[in-house]
Formats: structure tokens, sequence, C-alpha cells
């Protein structure tokens, strides 16, 4: 089975801002706006930032515009932290952003050391990413681990528990005049759905088609927010967002 890593660098990385509706900017503005309505900022000189599966860099230019002196954007593709690199060039925020290529299982403790981190994000659709609902476990135990005292996390994923039928299992997500992307859901078992991309893209008057699969998790956010407290977070948000996703934002408490 494809994984939705090799997914992405097969078929989807080349297309990923495209794919957010090609304005990396605008879309870090959005997520700037998100996280800072949440309440999350930096309180203290040096306060740094990780940004888990940051694809194209969204999230990561977010969090250097809000002030985070250091965002490290993680994410298994390199063709994406290239291009995380060269949009915090163009923002004006290259010397507060760093890549490192890791798996987000293996990351935190090489990134940062225990209990310094002010802020984690993990978002877009990327813990769905996630193999099975041990590794979500596991990746919310280590979060807690990286965080300092008071330090935030914020999480954004599609709730996919809910079953769709027919017609409605189909979605286009973007289209242009030389592009198109659309996507079915197949229904796997409890914990898994089955995510079929068509890409379609026109060269030179021709259409040509890209097809792929890749699993995704289904996670019910009472079940997430059930795990963050059993890792020691203190789950402050857990709520339907923008485009779709489920927001999901806790603290790690002061003892």
């Amino acid at each position: 089975m494809t994984t939705a890593p090799e997914h992405y660098d097969r078929m989807l990385a080349a297309h990923y801002t495209w794919m957010l509706g090609s304005d990396i900017h605008a879309v870090a503005r959005e997520q700037a706006e998100l996280i800072r309505g949440l309440g999350v900022r930096p309180v203290a000189d040096g306060d740094a930032a990780i940004d888990l599966g940051s694809g194209p860099g969204p999230q990561t230019l977010a969090l250097a515009h809000l002030g985070f002196s250091t965002v490290t954007a993680v994410d298994l593709s390199q063709a994406l932290l290239d291009e995380v690199v060269g949009h915090a060039e163009t923002a004006g925020v290259a010397g507060a952003v760093r890549t490192v290529r890791a798996d987000l299982l293996d990351a935190l403790p090489h990134v940062t050391e225990s209990g310094t981190a002010a802020a984690i994000v993990c978002m877009g659709d990327t813990l769905t990413h996630l193999s099975r609902p041990a590794d979500v476990r596991t990746l919310l135990d280590g979060v807690a681990h990286a965080l300092r005292p008071g330090g935030h996390v914020v999480l954004t994923f599609r709730d996919l528990t809910g079953e769709l039928h027919g017609d409605d299992r189909f979605f286009p997500v973007r289209s242009t005049e030389d592009q198109l992307l659309t996507c079915f859901l197949e229904y796997v078992d409890d914990d898994t759905v089955m995510v079929h991309d068509l890409l379609h893209t026109r060269s030179e008057g021709k259409w040509r088609l890209q097809v792929g699969s890749y699993p995704k998790l289904r996670l019910a956010a009472d079940w997430l927010s059930g795990e963050a407290r059993r890792a020691g977070l203190h789950v402050r948000h857990a709520a339907a967002g923008p485009r779709g996703m489920r927001v999901f934002h806790a603290i790690k408490p002061n003892r």
C-alpha cells in the first residue's frame, strides 16, 4: 500500500501550492489569523515554534510572522522543504526559518530539547497521514514532552468518521484552465479511509491523467481530546474551523 508521504512525493508535492490556491502568502496570512485567534503567540525573546508536516510552509510563515524567533519546518518531502525556504525568503522571514527532513514521529527529540518548545503545530490534514491511531498517541506524547509549561499545540484535521455514500464521496479539490484535481473516498474499516486522487494536467493541448491512492486515518475530535488529556495536555478548543477542518488547541499546564 502506498503511504501518504510516498503519494505526495510521487504525485502531489509538485502541485501542493497550486492545491492551496497558488498564493502561499495569502494562506499564511489566514493561518496566522487562526493561530493568533487561539491566543498562540511568543511571550519571550527566543521563543521557538515547530511546524510538523509543513508542506510548502503556510504555517511556518504564519508562525514567523507572529514573531517566533525560530520556526522549524519538518517534512519528509525535500521538494516541499525547498519551497519553504524560497517562500520564507520572499516573505522576508528567512532568518527565522529552518528546515528539517524527518518523519513526524521521530523529529521532535532531534529538533528541540525536552520542555522548551513554545508552540508546536501540525496543520492542514497532516495528522490523518499517520499510519494508525497508536501513532497519534505517540505524537501527542512527544508533543507534551517537547512543550515547555504553558506551551501550545495546534492541530487541524478532517474528521472522516462519518461515512459518506454514493456521489457524496467525490470532491473537486481545485480546477484551473490546465489542471484539475478530484478525489473520492473508499471506506476500509473503522480506522481507515482510502483517498483516490485523479489529477488531470494539460500540456501542448493534450490532457494527461495521473492517479494514485493512499490511506488516511478516521479521527474523531472527542477521541483526540481524550488522548491529549491522557498525555497531560489541557484542551482549550476543539471545534469546526475553516476549509472543512477541525481545529484543536491545547496547552501544557504549568506545574
